[in-house]
């Protein structure tokens, strides 16, 4: 996916707080989100960028729209979020690689700030294949979100060019 069009589907209603906030990008690959998301956070933000592959993260400056951006290499199913009090977890495209995806909701959610959030980007399908493993529709996704606790799940983009994507906001 292109920048602009990254940068076009997080523009959330009413906009990011224009305060410093602390967010983490879940299986970021080499940025596009992670970029889209310091685009609309305030300067002196911070993101917390996590995924496996070095050689992607190498590809994420440290630095993007005033917007620093800590790069970690890890597995973000077994990541140690405890050192860390968030306003937001952002998984693009990293969901659908969680067998066990309440059991993760559930944990990561305790590293949220009160009013933090999920903003969620994923495929419209329910069909597993190998790069999708763990699929789910966005009224799957809403039941798994309200089972955990969430009562604000809102589609808040669609990437018509590639017809799957769709992201969602939950607080």
């Amino acid at each position: 996916m292109q920048q602009h069009k990254a940068i076009e589907m997080l523009s959330v209603p009413g906009g990011f707080p224009l305060t410093r906030l602390l967010w983490v990008d879940l299986g970021c690959g080499t940025g596009t989100f992670t970029l889209a998301l310091a685009h609309h956070l305030a300067p002196n933000s911070q993101i917390t960028a996590i995924d496996q592959d070095l050689s992607s993260l190498n590809q994420i400056p440290d630095q993007f729209n005033n917007v620093e951006i800590e790069k970690k290499q890890a597995d973000f199913l077994e990541f140690d979020f405890s050192s860390i009090s968030l306003d937001g977890i952002l998984m693009a495209n990293s969901l659908h690689y969680v067998q066990h995806q309440e059991a993760f909701i559930v944990r990561a959610k305790k590293f949220l700030k009160p009013g933090g959030c999920f903003l969620i980007v994923e495929y419209d399908t329910d069909r597993p294949n190998p790069w999708i493993p763990y699929p789910l529709r966005f009224e799957q996704l809403e039941m798994l979100f309200k089972k955990t606790g969430y009562s604000s799940i809102k589609k808040i983009a669609e990437n018509p060019l590639a017809i799957t994507d769709r992201i969602f906001i939950l607080q």
